[in-house]
């Protein structure tokens, strides 16, 4: 952070050494430091989005009173624009909710954060919710709380366990601060970021979530974060049937809002027309249009109503959970919800998306309650306990984090009546959202389409990012099905191998034969005559694979059918045979996974001992009449800007770690750490003028 932060880590240090504690001691205390810190943070964080939503909607309303209602248009725009600006030039990392960062951060990076993510993603998130973007405060909180401790790590230079390990202890703190919700925290952290519970970890999570909701709780007081008007109590046990069908619902919408959401980002990604500083603008300004349409539907519309539209939308959600919506105005504001956060998050802007899916759960559980008092009268309980059980089921589904949203509904409404129908809803709706959604989170679901899949919060599946064309056997043995079986086994026994493939007249996959197969033929007494096409298991009961399939995709399919090979195809035609996936390949696989791993670890090293102020990771897609296309790293590193790191090329989704003899193709995004001053150089070496 500068010369004063460095001087008094080395003090520490140096009392560190004098004092000796024990390592528990230690641990502990860093702890404590990054809890206390991060609450002091959090509500320094909510002021300043008071602040914000003070200047743009009610000094900028009374300054430009002239123009009407214009401002509703110009300030999120404005806004876009600013946080835009800042975070290109300042820090790409703290562009969206965050949580996916710091999950990248823990799995692939020790741990290490740039140090200016705390300062840049507190002025972005607090202009992009204050000036109106439709997004939480949960997101950019727990990305700040996780910089702290990943700063008071490497500032005490601390092992890399332990810097992850306070990266999560400053996940907890954030949600703790943020919501008055120190258990929700620690489980969000365990769950979520580093996906495993050790009590090592545990303990030091607690400590850091306890002391940051302490200071909040100092600043905001000790009531939850919503207040629960009804006391909940079971009418009729048909009423469990429709937390089945809310379970469900909420899956789908939250699928739903998922899809829209990156669809809008994939959308701004496109229009290379617009410099990547001013997307965040633009979703403002459609984001303003859509709030002015909403004030035709509502004329008296101001800041207080603007929230059902713009903001974090906690207001919407006391109102929901008092049961004081009318049907079409729940669904309206639902459906709005989703655009504007999908305009918000997806153009660019920098926020949370847990307040969005608990806005959108709560007005659908309300829908639904209306719904079903409607066909069945006297039997839903309130509208406000399906509100509280639709913010559940939605948060759940889109964070696969079960655990974290049932303890944050309980911390959040202080309710703890409602446990049953609670954990029906959670449990359907993760199963229908896992699902639907292929296991991937919202989270996780980001950082895949950078190529990276993230299992289990700690690593990457290692197997994932090798390619079956990577290791499989070329030019594999094969026999003609008119063939007799008889000479089967003299082949087998010279390729050293259990099976071999069976192809038709025209050299197209016709089955495959094993030992076990030949072994069936002479006890039931077959002639040696007898065509291998009589014996051998053809299609639809052939297992194949694909040469561009990841071998931790085609592994367990092997293992599941104990079969010892599988005949890779080509997915244009799935009878052209490309070359045959043995057991053996498998352990060349891994030896070849473990190496791309040391590779993209040092890389990493080595990016975070280069100037950190100085330098940012890039990712630059490659098309037909790029200049790189067709040549191999060699020919292009010698016109490379000088310190320039190639970290990775995504190709078919599997990331590649590029070798001199890489050679780059169409449609390949190419990661690459390289100086800010040289970065347009890059972009021209790759592209060309």
């Amino acid at each position: 952070m500068g010369i004063s932060s460095t001087k008094l880590a080395k003090e520490i240090r140096k009392l560190i050494k004098k004092w000796q504690p024990s390592a528990d001691v230690l641990f502990l205390s860093t702890a404590l430091l990054v809890g206390v810190a991060t609450g002091a943070w959090a509500i320094l964080f909510r002021y300043m989005i008071k602040w914000n939503s003070y200047l743009f909607f009610e000094w900028i309303p009374r300054v430009t009173s002239e123009g009407g209602k214009a401002y509703i248009v110009i300030v999120p725009a404005v806004g876009g624009l600013i946080v835009g600006l800042l975070i290109h030039y300042f820090a790409k990392e703290a562009k969206g909710a965050g949580v996916p960062e710091v999950m990248e951060a823990v799995a692939l990076k020790s741990g290490f954060i740039r140090p200016r993510v705390i300062l840049v993603k507190t002025l972005a998130s607090s202009i992009t919710i204050g000036s109106g973007g439709s997004a939480g405060r949960e997101g950019p909180i727990v990305q700040i709380g996780s910089a702290i401790g990943s700063l008071i790590g490497q500032l005490l230079k601390l092992s890399e366990n332990r810097v992850s390990n306070l990266v999560a202890c400053g996940s907890a703190s954030g949600i703790a601060a943020a919501f008055n919700a120190p258990i929700a925290g620690v489980i969000f952290a365990l769950e979520v970021i580093l996906g495993r519970f050790y009590v090592r970890y545990f303990s030091s999570v607690v400590i850091a979530a306890v002391a940051a909701s302490v200071i909040g709780r100092v600043a905001f007081g000790d009531a939850p974060a919503f207040s629960i008007p009804f006391n909940y109590q079971i009418n009729s046990l048909w009423e469990f049937a429709f937390y089945l069908v809310l379970g469900a619902l909420g899956a789908v919408v939250g699928v739903f809002f998922t899809r829209a959401l990156y669809r809008t980002e994939s959308a701004f990604t496109k229009i290379k027309q617009l410099p990547e500083w001013a997307k965040p603008a633009v979703g403002g300004f459609f984001l303003g249009i859509l709030g002015l349409l909403y004030a035709h539907i509502h004329p008296d519309l101001s800041w207080e109503v603007i929230p059902h539209v713009f903001g974090v939308g906690y207001e919407t959600l006391e109102i929901a959970l008092a049961s004081k919506l009318a049907l079409f105005t729940a669904l309206t504001l639902l459906i709005l919800k989703i655009i504007s956060t999908s305009l918000t998050i997806g153009s660019g802007g920098s926020g949370g998306i847990f307040a969005p899916s608990l806005f959108i759960g709560a007005l659908l559980g309300t829908s639904l309650q209306m719904v079903l008092t409607y066909f069945f009268p006297g039997i839903p309980a309130p509208a406000g306990a399906y509100a509280l059980l639709g913010m559940a089921a939605v948060f759940a589904s889109i964070s696969k984090a079960p655990m974290a949203a049932m303890m944050m509904m309980f911390e959040l409404t202080g309710n703890y009546h409602i446990i049953l129908p609670l954990m029906i809803v959670i449990v359907v709706s993760t199963s229908v959202g896992q699902s639907l959604m292929n296991g991937e989170s919202i989270y996780s679901l980001k950082l895949l389409r950078r190529g990276i899949r993230i299992k289990r919060g700690q690593d990457t599946d290692i197997l994932e990012n090798v390619a079956v064309s990577e290791v499989l056997t070329p030019n594999p043995e094969t026999v003609s099905y008119n063939v007799p079986y008889s000479v089967i086994p003299k082949l087998l026994a010279k390729a050293h191998t259990r099976s071999i493939l069976v192809l038709d007249k025209n050299n197209k996959l016709y089955g495959i034969v094993t030992l076990t197969d030949i072994e069936k033929a002479a006890r039931e007494g077959l002639s040696n005559k007898t065509p291998v096409k009589k014996i051998a298991t053809t299609w639809p009961h052939i297992l194949v694979t694909y040469a561009d399939e990841a071998i931790g995709d085609a592994l367990p399919r092997m293992s599941a059918r104990g079969i010892a090979s599988m005949p890779v195809v080509s997915r244009e035609d799935p009878y052209q045979v490309v070359g045959l996936l043995k057991r053996r390949n498998i352990l060349r696989a891994y030896n070849l996974a473990i190496t791309k791993r040391k590779a993209y670890k040092v890389k990493q090293e080595k990016i975070q001992h280069l100037h950190h102020e100085a330098n940012e990771l890039v990712e630059i897609p490659l098309g037909p009449n790029d200049r790189a296309i067709g040549k191999s790293v060699v020919e292009i590193a010698k016109n490379l800007p000088k310190d320039c790191i190639l970290v990775s090329i995504k190709r078919g989704g599997h990331l590649i770690m590029p070798h001199g003899d890489t050679v780059f193709q169409v449609g390949d995004i190419v990661t690459a750490f390289v100086t800010v001053k040289e970065s347009e150089r890059l972009f021209e070496c790759l592209h060309g003028e």
